[in-house]
């Protein structure tokens, strides 16, 4: 299914992570968001290094879920290695 460009546009004008959080509480579940976050984790936590199993034991998941985290950031097209690439050469040394 495709996104929205709708949605993605509305996403794109929200200034403040705070205007994002509420944004996000208004349209997601709390089950919901706790997924989005935890994907969040594991796919920063492999971008790291981090062994999956060690993954699995931090967070109590399933490796199948690590699995896919660790296909996207092996995607030549993804989005988020670009983007933990960034956050890293971003930060002071």
């Amino acid at each position: 299914m495709a996104i929205d460009r709708h949605l993605l546009h509305v996403i794109s004008t929200l200034r403040t992570p705070e205007e994002l959080e509420r944004f996000f509480k208004d349209l997601f579940t709390p089950a919901e968001l706790e997924d989005i976050t935890l994907r969040w984790k594991l796919l920063k936590d492999l971008h790291k290094g981090l062994p999956q199993r060690k993954i699995a034991q931090k967070y109590k998941i399933s490796l199948c879920k690590i699995t896919r985290g660790s296909r996207v950031l092996k995607k030549k097209d993804a989005m988020v290695p670009h983007l933990l690439k960034q956050m890293d050469d971003d930060t002071p040394s």
